[in-house]
Parts: C-alpha cells; sequence; structure tokens
C-alpha cells in the first residue's frame, strides 16, 4: 500500500460524499481537527495524518490532542477496497544495524463492525519495503501475498505473508488473535527479515506509522488511539 505515490485529487464523487458526509459527521473538542482529504498535523516529534487515499471513499474527520491522544470518524460505503489509513508517523531515520532497540505500545478502541485492520505501516526510506502489522481486524479484510507461516516476534504471534502491491515488496504480520493493548519490539521484527529470512538488506527504517486502515464504516464509526508511542535508540 505504497501511500507515497497515492494520487492527490478529489474525483467528483469522492467531492461530493465529502461535502455531505463532513457536514454530519460529529464534532470533538480537541486541540486540532481536519475534515480534508490530506489533512495533517506535527506535535511532539510525530505526524497526523487524515490521509483518505482509496477510490470510492466517504466522509473522514480527525481529531487529536496528541499523537497519544486521537481519533477518527469515518462513514465510508460497504464496499471492497480500503478506503483510508488515517495515522500517526514517527520519523526514525536510522540503518537496521545502528538502531539498538525500536519499540512501539499502542492502546485503542475500535467498533465491532465494518471492515477495517489496526495496523502499523514501517517503511524503509526508499519505499521500496514495507512492514505491516496488523494488531487487530474486522471484516472482509486480508493482507497480500502468500503465507510464509507462522512466528513468534516481537512479544506476540504472527501469521507472515509476502507479496507485491506493484510499487514495492510488503511483509504483513497478522496477529493471531486480536488486540486492543499492547507493546511490540519493531527492532526484533526487523533482524528477522533481514537476518533470518534476507529479504533485504542494511536497510534505512524511515518511518513508523500506527493507525486504522478502513474499508468499510458505513453510518459512521469511532476510532479511538488511547495510547501511543514509538521509542527508539
Amino acid at each position: 500500500m505504497h501511500r507515497a505515490a497515492r494520487k492527490l485529487f478529489l474525483t467528483p464523487l469522492f467531492a461530493l460524499l465529502a461535502l455531505i458526509g463532513f457536514a454530519a459527521a460529529p464534532a470533538h473538542a480537541a486541540t486540532w481537527s481536519s475534515s480534508e482529504q490530506w489533512g495533517n498535523w506535527s506535535t511532539g516529534g510525530y505526524t497526523l495524518y487524515n490521509n483518505i487515499w482509496g477510490s470510492g471513499a466517504g466522509a473522514q474527520s480527525i481529531w487529536a490532542n496528541s499523537a497519544s491522544d486521537w481519533g477518527v470518524w469515518a462513514n465510508h460505503p460497504n464496499t471492497g477496497g480500503i478506503k483510508s489509513y488515517p495515522n500517526a508517523k514517527k520519523v526514525v531515520g536510522k540503518k537496521i544495524s545502528a538502531i539498538n532497540s525500536l519499540k512501539s505500545s499502542y492502546n485503542v478502541t475500535v467498533p465491532s463492525s465494518g471492515a477495517y485492520n489496526t495496523s502499523y505501516d514501517i517503511w524503509d526510506s526508499n519505499h521500496a519495503y514495507e512492514i505491516m502489522l496488523w494488531v487487530n481486524k474486522t471484516g472482509p479484510v486480508g493482507p497480500l501475498g502468500t503465507s510464509q507461516g507462522t512466528v513468534t516476534l516481537g512479544g506476540h504471534t504472527w501469521t507472515v505473508y509476502k507479496g507485491s502491491n506493484g510499487s514495492n515488496q510488503v511483509f504483513s504480520f497478522i496477529r493471531s488473535s486480536n488486540s486492543s493493548s499492547g507493546t511490540v519490539d519493531i527492532k526484533s521484527l526487523v533482524n528477522w527479515i533481514k537476518n533470518t529470512k534476507g529479504w533485504f538488506g542494511d536497510v534505512t527504517i524511515g518511518d513508523v506509522q500506527f493507525g486504522y486502515e478502513i474499508t468499510s464504516s458505513s453510518g459512521g464509526l469511532d476510532f479511538k488511539t488511547n495510547s501511543f508511542g514509538v521509542s527508539s535508540s
């Protein structure tokens, strides 16, 4: 899901849906909020993005008090295809060999309906490789590629998928059961990809994103990040 190459324009249908939906979106008292397709806000070393990138999207608004206290209201139609990936991003900018520790903690409140996953999206600096860590999922959603088996890494057990979206290689780690909170040792995951599997070399980890990859949320659903942070050394 190479979001660096997303089209930066609104289709007439999207614009109409956005106009109708944004007007109906519930208001949140927050330090920052946006209903813009590419709305973003930087705070405390993180950047938050509304990031409505998929075709056929409906309305979505993001609000935040900080990178660890933010949420999204989304009303995307019950159709296939990812509509958006609202997220908070932390830039790392180090080669794997130069990273002593890279961990992240999360705590979320997510809806019981719709089709989405709560996931980390970790990129190398050249956007040639994408590592997705799905900590929970609901509805008819699934990763790219083919299963590479099950592995316990970084404090969790995952089924690993390897594939390509046509722009970059994608390595997806799907947690064996849904989780609303936890800590992930990301360094151990990238070391496993590099040293055990040899799927890439000593690449530079560009940034760590965390958010909600939403396919459908018909009628309007709330996604809430209660706490989130990335630590590295």
